[in-house]
């Protein structure tokens, strides 16, 4: 391979002859993933494949192309001179595939899957119960609702929509900030029945907590600054990666949590206590700007926009409204089995 850059052979059809043996584009897929993911091991867990399985995906890409792609040491894996010329091509080919599922999509009309990425939590308790107004304006769009609190990636197609709570990197996509999200310390009536309420960051100390951690959140890092210099094994009676589980143990009781300032709504018979916390979150929707095109999609986006928008929702706007505010700044509609908890006949 490298007499061919010797003799002055173009890039381009160096890359061909690299690419000449290839028939499997789920190995160079995967190839993909090892190379933006930096390891093996990272690559599997994106995957969700065994490691072995990815190693022997790879060296039957090797195979095929007839080329060894990557170095491996005990630093890690590194792109052999031949790798990144293979990186830049199959890059091509799955800019060329995602054009052609893109453009399938387009014919479908206002029929067919929406996938929608989104964090768990938002997922859980604001999106899921209210898909149903969604579902009545489009029944024949089959919506794919995928939470996870790992950020999905629309140029690459694993998602068509993807709601985030940290603005996503990538410069290919369209971007619109939906509103902000507002944390707060939150305890359940029997909790307090039977601890006390805290009032202050101090008294914080003495009490028990639950909570999320997970990617999106920087969950660590927020407890560190929260609490500089307290072990987690201190001050934590429970941690989880998943909202739902993070909520119901604070709501039956388990301890301190902290959830967003609509939590208040969500059936738990949950507290919002006065004690400072100053994480707002902004919240964020991409998508790729082909996807935008493609009627079922946009009708998807246009819903999200609404769903999420704070002249609606005073719980989204920029500044912090206090969850005993809500009846009196909240005019919309009564909301189903979500925001159960106060109706407009209870104002």
């Amino acid at each position: 391979m490298h007499l061919l850059a010797e003799r002055g052979v173009p890039l381009e059809e160096r890359q061909k002859a690299l690419l000449g043996g290839l028939s499997d584009w789920d190995a160079a897929r995967i190839f993909l993933e090892v190379v933006r993911c930096g390891s093996f091991r990272s690559a599997a867990e994106r995957l969700s494949l065994s490691i072995n399985a990815v190693r022997r995906r790879i060296d039957d890409f090797e195979r095929q192309i007839g080329s060894t792609l990557f170095t491996r040491d005990v630093h890690g894996t590194h792109l052999t001179d031949e790798g990144a010329m293979v990186v830049s091509a199959v890059e091509r080919m799955e800019a060329a595939t995602f054009d052609v599922m893109r453009a399938s999509d387009t014919l479908a009309g206002t029929s067919g899957e929406v996938r929608v990425a989104v964090t768990e939590g938002l997922g859980t308790f604001w999106l899921a119960p209210r898909l149903v107004e969604f579902q009545q304006s489009y029944p024949n769009i089959l919506v794919d609702l995928h939470c996870a609190m790992r950020s999905a990636d629309v140029s690459r197609h694993e998602a068509d929509v993807a709601i985030h709570l940290s603005r996503p990197s990538a410069l290919d996509i369209k971007l619109v900030r939906l509103g902000r999200m507002h944390l707060m310390f939150w305890a359940a009536e029997r909790y307090i029945e039977k601890h006390g309420a805290p009032r202050n960051a101090a008294e914080l100390i003495k009490h028990r907590l639950v909570l999320q951690f997970a990617d999106q959140l920087a969950a660590k890092e927020t407890f560190e600054s929260f609490f500089p210099g307290v072990a987690e094994r201190d001050l934590l009676v429970m941690k989880t990666n998943v909202s739902s589980a993070n909520y119901w143990a604070v709501a039956n009781g388990a301890g301190i949590g902290v959830f967003p300032s609509y939590a208040i709504a969500l059936g738990g018979k949950l507290i919002p206590l006065e004690v400072a916390l100053n994480r707002p979150l902004d919240i964020w929707l991409s998508y790729h700007p082909g996807s935008g095109r493609i009627p079922r999609v946009r009708h998807m986006i246009d819903w999200l926009l609404e769903a999420f928008n704070p002249a609606r929702f005073p719980w989204f706007k920029d500044e912090f409204v206090h969850p005993r505010e809500f009846k009196e700044v909240y005019m919309g509609e009564p909301l189903t089995q979500l925001f159960g908890g106060f109706s407009t006949e209870e104002r």
